[in-house]
C-alpha cells in the first residue's frame, strides 16, 4: 500500500470513527448522568438538595451520581474533570467557594458540557442557570427577628456575634449584610463581639469559636450561625459556659433538630432555604437545557424565617421542601 493510499484510508477511518463517536452521543444522551458536585455531603444542606436534583434528573430520564468535594476547590476540580472525561450529560455544581467556581466552567465549556449552579454563584464564567435563594432577605429576616426577641428582653444593648460561612462566597456576603441590616432596622443599638469564618464546618469547630467569643465578650447576648450543623456545636458552647438562657441564638439552613429546638425556644429564628426545592429547580433547568430549551438565568427561591412563634404554621412545607421528607 503506497502512502497516499494509507493516508486517504486513515482519513476516511478517522471521519467515521469521529461521526460514529457523536452519534452513539447522541443516540445515549438520554441514558446519562447528570452528575451533583457538591462542598460537602456531611452537611444536611447540600444532601437536602442533592437528593432534589436526584428526582429531577430521574424524572427526566437521566441517571444520577452526586461526588463530594469535602469542601476543597482541588477536590472539586478533580469531581469535575472525572466526570468530563466520562461524557456526563451535564453537571449541576454547588461550588466550595465562587471564586474557584471559574476553573470548573471553563472545563465544563470546553467539552461542551453544560452546568448549572445551585447556590453559592460564581464570581464569572459561562452557565446554563443560576438557582439562589434570597440570601439577603432571608439573614434579613434573621436579623429583625433576633431584634425583636433582643427588644422583648431588653438586651438591645448587648452585643451580638457572628460564625459564618466563608465569606470569599456570595451568599455568605449577602447573609452577612442582609442580617446586619436587618438587626440595626429590627431596632439593635449594641455592639460587634466579631465574627469567624467557617472552614470545616462542623459542630465542634463552631463549638471553639462560640467559647472565644463568650469568653471575650461577657455581654454577649446574641449569635448568628450561617449554616445548619455548626449551630449545635454554639448551643453547646453556650451550656457549657452555663450561659443557657442569657445568649440568643438564631441560625441559618435548617435540620431536623432545629424543630424541637424552635418550639423550646432555644433556637430563636432559622432562616430556612429550602435545598430539596432548590435541587429540584435545579435538576429541572439542566433537563431544560439538554432538551434544548433555554432555562431563566437565574431561579430564586424564597427563604421561610421560620421562628419559635410560627414553627407550627410552617412545619408542612418545612417537611417537604426543606428536609426532603426525611423527616
Amino acid at each position: 500500500m503506497d502512502r497516499r493510499t494509507f493516508l486517504q484510508l486513515a482519513s476516511g477511518t478517522a471521519i467515521a470513527l469521529g461521526t460514529g463517536v457523536a452519534g452513539m452521543r447522541g443516540a445515549l444522551a438520554q441514558g446519562k448522568d447528570i452528575v451533583y458536585l457538591t462542598p460537602g455531603l456531611d452537611l444536611p444542606f447540600w444532601r437536602y438538595l442533592s437528593k432534589g436534583v436526584e428526582a429531577a434528573a430521574k424524572k427526566g430520564g437521566y441517571g444520577f451520581q452526586a461526588l463530594d468535594s469535602h469542601n476543597s476547590a482541588q477536590t472539586q476540580l478533580q469531581n469535575a474533570q472525572d466526570s468530563i472525561a466520562r461524557g456526563v450529560a451535564g453537571i449541576v455544581i454547588s461550588p466550595t467557594d465562587s471564586s474557584t467556581a471559574p476553573s470548573v466552567l471553563q472545563l465544563a465549556k470546553r467539552a461542551n458540557i453544560p452546568v448549572v449552579i445551585a447556590d453559592i454563584g460564581t464570581n464569572s464564567g459561562d452557565y446554563e442557570s443560576f438557582i439562589i435563594s434570597d440570601n439577603y432577605r432571608g439573614a434579613h429576616d434573621v436579623g429583625t427577628a433576633l431584634a425583636a426577641a433582643l427588644k422583648k428582653k431588653g438586651w438591645e444593648n448587648g452585643s451580638v456575634g457572628i460564625v459564618a460561612i466563608s465569606q470569599a462566597r456570595k451568599n455568605g456576603q449577602a447573609r452577612t449584610k442582609g442580617f446586619l441590616d436587618g438587626l440595626k432596622e429590627g431596632g439593635f443599638t449594641g455592639k460587634d463581639a466579631g465574627m469567624q469564618q467557617m472552614q470545616s464546618y462542623t459542630a465542634d469547630e463552631t463549638f471553639k469559636f462560640v467559647q472565644d467569643m463568650l469568653t471575650a465578650n461577657p455581654d454577649m447576648r446574641g449569635l448568628f450561625v450561617q449554616t445548619d450543623q455548626p449551630a449545635i456545636g454554639a448551643l453547646r458552647a453556650i451550656k457549657a459556659a452555663r450561659r443557657n438562657g442569657e445568649v440568643m441564638v438564631a441560625a441559618f439552613d435548617g435540620i431536623p433538630d432545629f424543630v424541637e429546638l424552635l418550639k423550646s425556644g432555644d433556637l430563636v429564628v432559622s432562616g430556612m432555604q429550602q435545598p430539596y426545592l432548590m435541587g429540584v429547580r435545579s435538576g429541572e433547568a439542566m433537563i431544560d437545557a439538554l432538551s434544548g430549551k433555554k432555562p431563566e438565568k437565574e431561579i430564586t427561591v424564597p427563604i421561610l424565617a421560620v421562628t419559635s412563634e410560627n414553627i407550627e404554621q410552617e412545619l408542612p412545607t418545612v417537611k417537604e421542601t426543606v428536609f426532603a421528607n426525611e423527616l
